[in-house]
């Protein structure tokens, strides 16, 4: 192997057929190619999947002769000792995660060579030129071996954590230097703290970690004497190891190096975006930067599509609910609102009915601030204020465009009200949003903004309000009894629940140790009637609305949380944080 091995190398058989490369390999010859070559007439398909089949070659084979064709060398990296300095250069987390070995390094031009297993694992040499800084050079290596090399050099029970590495940069002399400088570091001295490898570490295994924990935001918070990381994970907030003050600024300014934004730049919040694959699949980070009293405050935005379900059987309506959404969401026109605070889950609950919605009959347009998700077939515009491409400038477009269905990230003023209306009276289904407590709310807020009454009522279809609560963790779920204050906070007493099994996590390596693992929705449905349209009309108050939808079979926000108490799925605590007791 060693030989035919050597003989496939450098750039010598780029671009040549894979059936060449093979008979050079010895793995094949001309008439079992040609066999191959007969069989591909009758069935189609890759000819290195045929002569698998056949029995000629292994995956193996193809393997390295596919990394021949585009130019990649193979290497053996049982016969190789990897440097201890080329190892530090690519974090442990990050050589487990793209499944890459770092073997040597060209510091002439900045070449790191690693072995993969893949040949086209494209996304993991990106990546590594994006986040760490480096020419890469891809190199071919069996996937036995590779998997051996970072049981080696990475052993898992020693892969680095954050708070070794800040340990490290800490006591760094180097680094020391920066210390209560503050925002005096000049530009040319920032541009080398950016590219130093240990500031590349340590933001690396801080988004690898949170991507990893399915967080949702990571923060990087300057304050006057500490520096603090921390990330959202099932909506709360957890605090990791802070690192040392003087850091912040090589933090921020590293972060807007990936994102294309102005390190020289540091008196005006900035906005951009980090695209990124990890273990295989998207994600996206989107990037805010503020400036404060104290230096750059970053916010990333965790996109991560893997990690998100746009399956409306999925994000925890009940099968009333969701029967009363795919009413709405039948309609052949009329405008359907989602409401809820910031975080809440508007977006994906809106991707979902318009990702069941989508298909080949149907011409769908979002007008979003930002896109969060590109999906197949949908026409997303993504809206930009600074050159006047507003919520209302883009609905005007878009009826010329012949849309069946329309998606308006947030109705924000009367105009992008107005021009949602004229859609929906002109024959299309209008998706919406708003930022108000409950689905009755949304009537006052839309009335608020100067739409007319008669307007409303023509066009209005139904409200969705809705928030999202932590699920209890199933490894770790316990029943128990909950006492009477506990029940008090929910209004309820201890003859009201008789009968009903209440439980919590208790806290695992799976969750964390927070008793919890991912989150639900929590839906209030406000489907509009005849009744209902009368009492708008004659300017009924919010409470009058409230308790007729009620009377009508609305479960409110409250009701909600209570069914997935009793379900066993979330707890007390998080119902009592996420709703509150509606007046009747």
């Amino acid at each position: 192997m060693a030989e035919t091995t050597q003989a496939v190398t450098g750039s010598h058989y780029k671009g040549r057929p894979l059936g060449r490369i093979l008979i050079r390999m010895g793995k094949v010859n001309r008439a079992q190619v040609h066999e191959a070559l007969s069989v591909q007439k009758n069935r189609r398909g890759p000819i290195g999947q045929i002569l698998i089949d056949l029995g000629y070659i292994t995956e193996k084979d193809l393997q390295f002769a596919l990394a021949a064709q585009i130019g990649m060398e193979p290497i053996e990296l049982d016969r190789v000792d990897i440097e201890p300095a080329v190892i530090k250069m690519i974090p442990a987390q990050m050589a487990h995660t793209y499944k890459v070995v770092p073997v040597a390094h060209d510091a002439s031009n900045n070449t790191l060579s690693v072995a993969m297993a893949s040949p086209d694992n494209f996304h993991a040499t990106d990546d590594l030129r994006l986040l760490m800084g480096f020419n890469v050079r891809p190199m071919i290596a069996g996937s036995d071996a590779v998997q051996a090399a970072l049981n080696r050099y990475y052993p898992e029970d020693a892969v680095e954590s954050i708070n070794d590495l800040i340990q490290e940069i800490s006591q760094d002399d180097h680094f020391a230097q920066f210390e209560g400088r503050g925002e005096s570091i000049d530009l040319d001295t920032l541009k080398d703290l950016v590219d130093e490898v240990p500031v590349k570490r340590l933001l690396n295994l801080v988004l690898l970690q949170a991507i990893r924990d399915k967080s949702s935001d990571i923060h990087f918070e300057p304050f006057e004497d500490e520096f603090k990381m921390r990330y959202r994970v099932d909506g709360v907030l957890y605090e990791m190891m802070p690192p040392p003050r003087f850091l912040a600024m090589a933090i921020a300014s590293r972060i807007k190096v990936l994102a294309n934004l102005d390190i020289a730049e540091r008196r005006l919040p900035q906005d951009g975006r980090i695209a990124l694959q990890v273990g295989g699949h998207p994600v996206d980070l989107r990037v805010s930067v503020l400036p404060t009293m104290f230096g750059e405050s970053v916010v990333l935005r965790v996109l991560d599509r893997h990690n998100v379900s746009l399956d409306l059987t999925r994000i925890g309506m009940r099968e009333d609910d969701l029967k009363a959404f795919h009413r709405l969401m039948n309609k052949p026109h009329g405008i359907i609102i989602n409401t809820g605070p910031t975080g809440s889950g508007k977006t994906t609950t809106l991707y979902a009915a318009l990702n069941h919605l989508n298909s080949i009959e149907v011409k769908i347009l979002t007008a979003e601030d930002p896109v969060e998700y590109d999906i197949d077939g949908l026409i997303q515009c993504q809206i930009n204020s600074d050159i006047g491409l507003t919520f209302a400038r883009c609905l005007r477009s878009f009826l010329r465009q012949d849309p069946d269905i329309i998606l308006v990230g947030e109705i924000r003023d009367l105009e992008t009200a107005q021009i949602s209306v004229q859609a929906s009276l002109t024959g299309h289904l209008v998706f919406s949003t708003l930022h108000t407590n409950d689905a009755p709310s949304a009537i006052a807020r839309l009335l608020d903004l100067g739409l007319e009454p008669f307007l409303l009522t023509a066009t209005l279809e139904g409200i969705v309000a809705q928030r999202l609560v932590r699920r209890i963790c199933v490894n770790c779920k316990e029943e128990f009894s909950p006492t009477e204050e506990m029940l008090l906070e929910l209004e309820l007493r201890p003859e009201d629940v008789e009968g009903r099994k209440f439980f919590y996590g208790r806290g695992c390596d799976y969750c964390n140790n927070t008793g919890y693992r991912g989150r639900m929705g929590l839906f209030e449905f406000m489907v509009l009637d005849d009744d209902l349209r009368e009492l708008i009309m004659k300017h009924a108050s919010t409470n009058i609305l409230r308790a007729e939808a009620r009377r009508r079979g609305m479960r409110t926000l409250r009701e909600a949380g209570l069914l997935a108490i009793y379900d066993g799925v979330t707890t007390i605590e998080e119902v009592v944080r996420e709703t509150i007791m509606e007046e009747v």
